[in-house]
């Protein structure tokens, strides 16, 4: 037996010993190096001559906690390392089942810890109206997001997941949440610093709930308003739709001068990563159907859908949804030239594609009547992660079965999680996992509630002021006898908030969140000697009999989300017509329509003294009042053409028939009353 220590087939000295040890010991913080190295061999420590049992004992515990430490240390959860090198370090360590799990976005009712650890899920969401309980707290919210983000966690490599929530117009799933004007109604402002602002009280109050990821904003150009979601559009012109892609740098923080083009950004822990949506022509569908097909040229969909998502890619959004339409035939999550083609090479987008709501099963018509396809061909055309959102095991069975027999090169696979893991590095996660209640104050926030009193003055669009322009009838006075409020839309925050509102088509009512009505907001603005009658549908005989100064009526749409606001006639439903014609013979009026879209609006103008545009203003119907009775004036300017007839339709500014009721642009302004 020599004098040293024996390695499995070769002997060392104990100069040597010490050496190895030293240079152990001295980079023990680079990845397994010469001490770590050794620790994969089997140690067999006989009498040695020249050792004391101290000195051996000391030295197997140098060794040990040496590689202890080297163990321990992990590039990928190193935030000085740079996150392509912590990327590069995690991806080597990965099997096929954590990566395919990454690309995994399941709903929160399939959605346990044991899932998350056994499946190593990517991502969860909850879809509209899905919360951890009935007017749940932040605190309830931010213990059901670190339960779950635990479970991931516990996992081999403590992959962190991304929660994520809707948000198109303010946390719409969350109780007590601001509510702020649907994008239709902000386009009507031109204000891209207002959008902003909009953005980060938003990302504050998704973040008082644990939520690191929303899917906002919607940068859709409707282009007919036959579309149910036409209210998620901002306008019908590309640039103001282009301008307020201002959102996202309000959510995710403003981009640094020095980044790269197409590299995700999000800047701490009071932002979210953003999705802009629904990529690409969902705007533009024949006859407005929903998932339709939108027929047009190469350069129609580059000039007129396309400009929203190149500012989107430009200001660092780290998420884009696909949309369920068609383009010229060719499913959008199939179109690899526009997926993979334009939006990844082209435009250098870095961060990751999502697929919409059971977007692969919609490839095939009937749904899901080839899964096999649909998942072969969404995930070829460069979809990263999947919205699945129930069945996960199918989906994960069959893209593993793909992938194992070439059917999809394992070359996709890594380059979709490649880019899942940089959102990730980008947004903190591994950092900071597992939330706190420091933000739970944000939820609702009067200063945010402000805010969106103040975007709901600037998204008003006043039509018409009195019969003749030298008889104007608003702002009305605040001081009078009696007045009338009527209407099935002024006591009833649901519908003045619209669709995507607490639950996924909206609500009626105002027990499911809070707000200010119409109504209420009368009420707190007028003279206190004034009375306010509300009569939601009252009689032409009880108009006339009560001697109103003059009546206020709010009617339009009940909410609506996706498919279910599909509509080719736009009437005003029932009762509004009768309504407006009840009391707008018998008194002045000003009718206030509250909706996601123009309606048809000719046959009662005659009769109708003022006409406000009020779109679905949100939670803060105070906006409202603030410009009726003339604290502020009336300043907003269609954003998108209030047509005469449904049979012009689709019909835009420039087009060769362009015959509006209202035109673009046009909105009558109004000076506000001093004190």
């Amino acid at each position: 037996m020599s004098n040293g220590v024996k390695l499995r087939g070769h002997n060392m000295t104990k100069n040597r010993l010490w050496d190895k040890l030293g240079k152990g010991l001295t980079f023990c913080h680079s990845n397994y190096l010469e001490i770590s190295k050794l620790s994969e061999q089997k140690l067999l420590i006989p009498k040695m001559v020249g050792f004391s049992i101290p000195m051996l004992g000391f030295l197997l515990f140098c060794c040990l906690a040496v590689v202890a430490e080297s163990a321990t240390y992990l590039k990928y959860k190193d935030p000085k390392q740079p996150v392509g090198v912590r990327i590069k370090d995690l991806m080597k360590r990965m099997s096929l089942a954590e990566k395919i799990g990454q690309m995994t976005q399941i709903e929160l009712s399939v959605a346990t810890p044991d899932v998350m650890s056994k499946y190593f899920i990517g991502s969860v969401m909850s879809g509209g109206g899905t919360v951890p309980a009935p007017k749940a707290t932040p605190q309830t919210w931010i213990n059901m997001v670190n339960s779950l983000q635990k479970g991931s966690l516990s996992t081999r490599l403590g992959i962190p997941m991304m929660y994520g929530v809707d948000a198109v117009h303010g946390y719409s799933n969350a109780y007590n949440a601001t509510i702020f004007p649907h994008n239709v109604g902000l386009g009507v402002t031109r204000d891209p610093q207002l959008i902003k602002k909009i953005g980060v009280a938003t990302a504050l109050e998704v973040r008082a709930t644990c939520v690191p990821y929303v899917f906002a904003p919607s940068i859709a150009v409707c282009r007919d308003p036959r579309w149910g979601r036409c209210y998620e559009s901002f306008s019908e012109d590309p640039k103001i739709v282009e301008s307020m892609t201002e959102m996202i740098p309000g959510l995710q923080g403003d981009l640094p001068a020095n980044s790269t083009k197409g590299v995700p950004f999000v800047a701490g822990k009071k932002k979210v990563a953003a999705c802009a949506m629904h990529y690409v022509g969902d705007g533009g569908t024949t006859n407005g159907i929903n998932e339709n097909d939108t027929v047009i040229s190469l350069e129609g969909l580059m000039s007129i859908h396309m400009p929203g998502y190149v500012s989107s890619v430009r200001k660092g959004v780290a998420t884009i949804m696909m949309s369920f339409s068609s383009w010229n035939g060719k499913k959008m999550h199939a179109n690899r030239d526009l997926i993979t083609g334009f939006l990844k090479n082209k435009l250098k987008f870095k961060g990751f594609v999502l697929s919409d709501w059971e977007g692969l099963d919609r490839i095939t018509s009937p749904p899901h009547a080839n899964y096999s396809f649909s998942v072969e061909a969404g995930i070829s055309a460069g979809i990263d992660m999947v919205m699945v959102p129930f069945n996960f095991t199918e989906y994960i069975d069959v893209l593993t079965y793909q992938v194992k027999h070439n059917i999809i090169p394992m070359s996709r696979i890594d380059d979709a999680v490649k880019r899942i893991l940089r959102v990730k590095f980008v947004m903190g996660l591994f950092e900071n996992p597992i939330a706190d209640d420091r933000l739970a104050n944000q939820l609702g926030n009067p200063q945010h509630r402000e805010l969106a009193r103040e975007a709901v003055r600037k998204s008003l669009v006043l039509l018409k002021n009195g019969k003749s322009a030298d008889k104007p009838l608003l702002p009305l006075p605040k001081k009078t006898t009696k007045i009338l409020v009527a209407g099935s839309h002024a006591d009833n925050l649901g519908y003045q908030c619209g669709g995507w509102t607490i639950t996924w088509q909206g609500f009626s009512g105002n027990n499911l969140t809070i707000g200010t009505t119409i109504l209420r907001a009368i009420k707190n603005t007028v003279d206190l000697t004034t009375q306010v009658v509300y009569s939601e549908n009252p009689s032409a005989e009880f108009v006339k009999s009560n001697k109103f100064s003059y009546a206020i009526v709010a009617v339009g749409e009940p909410p609506y989300a996706e498919s279910f606001g599909d509509n080719l006639n736009l009437t005003i439903p029932d009762p509004g017509p009768s309504t407006i014609y009840n009391v707008c013979k018998a008194v002045k009026c000003v009718v206030i329509v509250v909706a996601g879209r123009p309606l048809v609006m000719q046959p009662h103008l005659s009769s109708i003294d003022a006409l406000v545009a009020a779109w679905l203003p949100g939670t803060e119907g105070q906006g409202v009042a603030d410009v009726l009775f003339g604290d502020y004036e009336f300043t907003g300017k269609l954003a998108r053409t209030w047509f005469k007839r449904v049979d012009q339709l689709p019909m835009n500014v420039g087009d060769p028939h362009y015959d509006p009721l209202f035109s673009f642009g046009f909105g009558l302004t109004t000076k506000p009353i001093k004190a």
